[in-house]
């Protein structure tokens, strides 16, 4: 995996997470043993080489009481591909 935070300089951050084809399934797997067990959480951490940057991402399910400031949005179109308005 590689991670990377990219300033928008306007207040917000962006996070990139590249994952490796190999490492699909795995993480597929943490996030079906999240859904079955919602006390449960994972890291996803630094190999700490270079001299700084991500250290850790820790994924765990929402409580209800936090509120929602994220959403998931879908997969990249093609170039030339269109959005079909429904």
């Amino acid at each position: 995996m590689h991670a990377a935070v990219e300033d928008w300089k306007n207040g917000w951050i962006g996070l990139q997470l590249a994952v490796d084809p190999a490492e699909i399934e795995k993480l597929i797997e943490l996030l079906l043993a999240l859904k079955q067990d919602p006390d449960q959480h994972f890291h996803i951490s630094s190999d700490y080489k270079s001299t700084g940057g991500i250290g850790d991402i820790e994924v765990f399910a929402r409580h209800p009481s936090q509120p929602h400031n994220l959403f998931i949005g879908g997969l990249a179109l093609a170039p030339g591909d269109e959005i079909n308005a429904q």
